[in-house]
């Protein structure tokens, strides 16, 4: 899943912002989520740049992991806290 990390402030009407609303709340989902999944159906990525990444993921050097998940832990942990700043 994706960081998010920016913020977009939209108008709407009464009746759309119901509409959106209420099939949230259908979905089990937040307004947002429902916004993020239009934009993608509207604008998706191209194929070219889904197999760009998945080519650039997949041919990536291993890496080593520490043995002990609490030390790995310890390291996402501190990755995370270099990253929010």
């Amino acid at each position: 899943m994706c960081m998010l990390t920016r913020r977009l402030q939209v108008l709407l009407d009464d009746r759309r912002y119901r509409r959106l609303r209420a099939e949230a709340r259908a979905r089990h989902a937040s307004v947002g989520a429902l916004v993020r999944e239009a934009i993608d159906r509207a604008f998706p990525v191209s194929l070219e740049r889904k197999r760009a990444a998945a080519k650039a993921i997949l041919g990536a050097r291993p890496m080593a992991l520490p043995a002990d998940i609490r030390e790995l832990k310890a390291e996402l942990d501190e990755f995370r806290a270099g990253a929010k700043r």
